[in-house]
């Protein structure tokens, strides 16, 4: 027979979820020493790939003899991928792998949604944004570190926002018991008829963890310890046959072991209490297999056990659950060894029949083109609350340089001021806003992608300090546009910025807009809840958060390839970059106003 083993959990920080089968799984959160850990080999395999990328790129080119077109684009690709990967890894694996990077299967924590469920995409994208905060300051993640340790979840930022929280998935072990030969007039071999134990369960504990550990211990320490607990164990040992205090107490363990191996109860225990030894002694073995079977199914999912041993897996899954429910009874509560290992497992399997399944191409469609497009509408008070805190300081800083040029010294940096000095020239030779970089417009491109994605992805994840960053991001950005263009316009050579801006420039800003509110609708959460709680409030806008971020990142995809790739061109006339700023307009109008939004997604079916 197999009993579970003892374990002391007291330092442990655990959340309780309450599964569809109506039982409450503690889950144990990751501290903060093992998530450093997992984010640590994460970030080593992150930059390993890349280069190994990069040289076998590199490498096929040599050999290929690719063009230097080839090799332009090629750059171009690499400067998107390395911001998009960084971005993209976590949230990637995650989804791949059901709450779990390499490094955190690894380590083994898995990130879970709050009511114990798989994470989703969202929750998952919107954890991760928030890494552009958590990470502060330089690369250190000493915001998400302390905000972890003055949450009772251990909650850094991006937790907060998307939902979320990072558990431990260690599984408890299960000992078996040593059977020992009966000898004549042993009242406690296994074959004793013994009615109960003798001992309480923190009797029993105290007894077996001193007789683990006593070899470690030093002969004094060794010998009081016996005196003690022969004396405070004598009626117990009263009827043992052994020569030495030593014995009796190892002679008292082992009967006291068999007893509860067999399900008898202990003297003390009344009630529900009496149960809790049977239903370990009954379901231990059971409880062994399933846990094999867990660890398989771990490894490959639930597909390769088959559809018999799925349906079989399912079966002892619900029993195992309810298992768990009676021994919380029985144990009314308290620490225990057997609770922790069911525990464990029945929150194993729970993430594993509930996990998310994947992703449709169907379903990834549906979220760009219908669901981010009706957010957009449903958010446009307050995107249009964010367009006029970048709007009105544009406004108002073109007004006051057009009028007084010399103020812009104070709101632009030298290089902007010569570049709008070398302006007049370059109107007057019709070389355009900049350089043209001819060959290298994919790299230009690239690199534009990258910096404005990381600009919404800020305005968005700036929303944590209760949107006042995201105010800033708004207004500072205001304020320099309006000033490079008044700027311009008092050189009169305004058409020069207006024929570089005009393609690219709608889907920018109205990419920004929409960025912004994101990170309004976050500071909202903090400021102004309402009537409801924060964690209920980061719930329900989160999401929509994360759909206002994704909408924004499409239009910065176009809008990026069109400033690198057609705003430099210097021999489009005018009336040609406004044409093409007219179609963005346009489509960007069909984008919005097309989209059909999509049912709420519902708890995921029992299994």
């Amino acid at each position: 027979m197999s009993t579970v083993q003892s374990a002391r959990h007291a330092l442990e920080t655990r959340v309780d979820v309450e599964t569809p089968e109506l039982v409450s799984v503690s889950y144990t959160i990751a501290g903060v020493g093992s998530r450093a850990r997992a984010a640590l080999l994460d970030h080593v395999i992150m930059v390993g790939a890349l280069l190994l990328l990069f040289i076998a790129i590199a490498a096929l080119g040599g050999v290929t003899g690719a063009s230097e077109l080839l090799g332009v684009w090629f750059g171009a690709f690499m400067v998107v991928l390395i911001v998009l990967g960084y971005w993209g890894y976590f949230v990637f694996f995650e989804a791949l792998w059901d709450g779990q990077t390499p490094g955190k299967r690894f380590a083994n924590l898995r990130v879970v949604r709050e009511n114990g469920y798989a994470v989703t995409f969202g929750a998952s994208a919107s954890r991760n944004l928030l890494r552009i905060v958590d990470m502060q300051p330089a690369g250190t993640y000493a915001v998400g570190v302390l905000a972890s340790l003055f949450n009772a979840r251990g909650k850094r930022l991006g937790d907060l926002v998307g939902g979320t929280i990072v558990v431990q998935e260690q599984l408890g072990t299960i000992r078996e018991t040593p059977v020992r030969t009966a000898r004549a007039g042993d009242r406690t071999a296994p074959d004793a008829p013994a009615l109960h134990a003798a001992l309480t369960d923190r009797e029993f504990d105290l007894l077996d963890s001193f007789l683990e550990r006593q070899r470690d211990l030093g002969d004094e320490k060794r010998v009081a310890f016996v005196a003690q607990l022969a004396e405070r164990f004598a009626a117990a040992t009263r009827d043992i046959d052994a020569p030495t205090p030593m014995a009796r107490l190892i002679r008292l363990r082992d009967s006291e072991r068999t007893a509860r191996d067999r399900g008898m109860a202990a003297r003390a225990d009344t009630g529900a209490a009496r149960e809790r030894h049977a239903i370990v002694a009954q379901g231990s073995a059971r409880w062994s297999t399933f846990a094999t079977t867990l660890a398989d199914a771990r490894k490959g999912g639930l597909a390769t056990l088959g559809e018999p041993r799925v349906r079989d897996f399912v079966r002892d899954y619900r029993e195992i659950a309810s298992d768990l429910a009676r021994l919380r009874t029985a144990t009314r509560g308290q620490e225990a060894g057997d609770v922790f290992y069911l525990n464990r497992l029945v929150a194993g399997a729970h993430n594993l029949l509930y996990r998310r399944r994947s992703i449709p191409l169907r379903d990834i469609a549906r979220f760009c083109f219908a669901d981010v497009p009706a957010e957009i509408r449903r958010s446009s008070t307050v995107i249009l609350a964010a367009a006029f805190l970048m709007f009105a300081p544009m406004a108002i800083s073109y007004t006051a340089v057009l009028r007084e040029p010399s103020v812009a010294a104070t709101l632009l940096p030298p290089s902007m001021l010569d570049r709008a000095d070398q302006g007049v020239r370059r109107a007057q030779e019709g070389t355009g806003y900049v350089e043209d970089p001819g060959l290298f417009r994919p790299v230009m491109s690239g690199q534009i992608i990258a910096n404005n994605v990381q600009v919404a992805f800020m305005a968005f994840a700036s929303g944590i300090t209760a949107g006042v960053l995201t105010l800033w991001v708004l207004v500072s950005n205001g304020i320099s546009i309006g000033a490079v263009a008044g700027l311009y316009a008092s050189k009169d050579i305004g058409t020069l910025l207006l024929a570089f801006v005009a393609p690219h420039g709608v889907l920018e800003l109205t990419a920004i807009a929409i960025a912004g509110a994101a990170g309004l609708l976050i500071g909202g959460v903090i400021l102004v809840p309402g009537a409801r709680t924060r964690r209920t409030a980061f719930r329900e806008d989160g999401p929509r958060a994360m759909r206002l971020v994704a909408g924004a990142t499409m239009l910065l995809l176009v809008a990026g390839a069109l400033e690198g790739l057609v705003s430099p061109i210097p021999y489009w006339p005018l009336e040609l970059k406004l044409a093409v700023s007219a179609l963005t307009a346009v489509a960007l109008y069909l984008f919005v106003r097309l989209g059909v939004p999509r049912a709420a997604a519902t708890t995921p079916p029992a299994p």
